[in-house]
């Protein structure tokens, strides 16, 4: 019952029928399991299509005792340059999630702002006091433009490379040539490395026009609808088959998560797809997306495999935000999101 006894063991039985629940598990075939019957057990379908709390429970790895600072995840955010906020609320949401590091590389101007404990270097007031609140957790470091990020940052960043386990690339960084130059060589250098990667923002547009560099890495992509056009030249209408149809076949054929953002999350790697409509309206505000970005770097820099962390990443970053959503209502802004993520995994976890 459910797979032949034995099953992936040198000393099995060779069945006749197998009789499995819900569906076919990996691995059955009609050679090893006899002929396969699937009994409806009565788990509902949106239980299946769509992420839930099961994600978080079966794939967050929960630190082990014996674990020491920077065992459970050290985190790079490359982003910053016309927007201060991005980057610093990616970092925050990385370190919310559990990551045990986070670097923070940015050009001058965001970094003495992520740094610093004046309001005034951030707008709005609240975001910057919010943001003073964490920001000697972080590990800021400064590139060589006051306000962007350009090719000659790539040596600074390489040095970091080396001391961490994921990147967060694109918060904030803006769409300057330079900064479009730099981001498609920092891809391909931490590609080259094995490092995992969030792709989002203005370095979606990079990678639509050379693709090749992410080809088959475990790197998770964060579009909306119009992003997803720069990625891969397809318009999306509203209809969900069609989004999802569209987004299968782009991740299989580029070989990596895509997390298309909308009012159902889309999350394929083209194997394997599903749904997300955790979330509330208020969420559209500035800065949840950098949010989102952060929690799915942070669970891809604890060893947590692309896919997972993309589909764990969507149900927490739409459970925090309606968990904020009850305090805050219409006026939540994206650091309300990233201080209910403990609350998330302290309910589920």
């Amino acid at each position: 019952m459910d797979v032949p006894t034995g099953f992936g063991c040198n000393i099995a039985i060779k069945p006749n029928y197998t009789v499995t629940f819900h569906d076919i598990k990996e691995g059955m075939n009609e050679k090893n399991s006899g002929k396969i019957i699937v009994v409806d057990i009565g788990i509902p379908k949106k239980a299946v299509d769509f992420v839930g709390p099961g994600e978080l429970v079966t794939y967050y790895p929960i630190p082990k005792k014996d674990s020491h600072k920077g065992d459970n995840g050290r985190v790079l955010v490359i982003g910053g340059g016309p927007y201060i906020g991005a980057p610093a609320l990616s970092a925050f949401a990385a370190l919310r999630t559990g990551s045990d590091l986070v670097f923070v590389v940015t050009p001058k101007k965001a970094a003495k702002a992520i740094t610093s404990f004046s309001p005034l270097l951030i707008k709005p007031e609240e975001l910057a006091k919010e943001i003073a609140k964490f920001s000697p957790n972080l590990i800021v470091g400064e590139l060589n433009d006051y306000e962007i990020l350009t090719p000659e940052d790539i040596e600074i960043i390489e040095n970091y490379i080396p001391k961490i386990d994921s990147v967060v690339i694109g918060p904030g960084l803006g769409s300057n040539k330079k900064t479009k130059d730099a981001v498609e060589k920092i891809i391909l250098k931490c590609a080259k490395r094995g490092k995992s990667l969030v792709i989002d923002a203005d370095a979606i547009q990079v990678v639509g026009k050379k693709p090749e560099i992410i080809k088959y890495t475990e790197t998770v992509i964060t579009p909306h609808a119009g992003e997803f056009k720069e990625l891969t030249n397809t318009k999306l209408d509203d209809k969900l088959e069609h989004r999802k149809k569209k987004e299968e076949e782009w991740s299989k054929k580029l070989g990596v998560t895509i997390l298309l953002k909308g009012p159902i999350d889309i999350i394929s790697d083209g194997k394997q797809t599903k749904l997300n409509d955790i979330h509330n309206p208020a969420m559209t505000v500035g800065g949840t997306g950098d949010v989102l970005a952060g929690i799915i770097g942070g669970l891809l820099s604890k060893g947590v495999e692309s896919f997972n962390a993309a589909r764990i990443g969507a149900f927490l970053n739409g459970y925090a935000g309606n968990f904020a959503f009850k305090n805050k209502s219409y006026g939540l802004i994206a650091t309300d999101i990233i201080e209910e993520i403990p609350n998330v995994l302290k309910k589920f976890l």
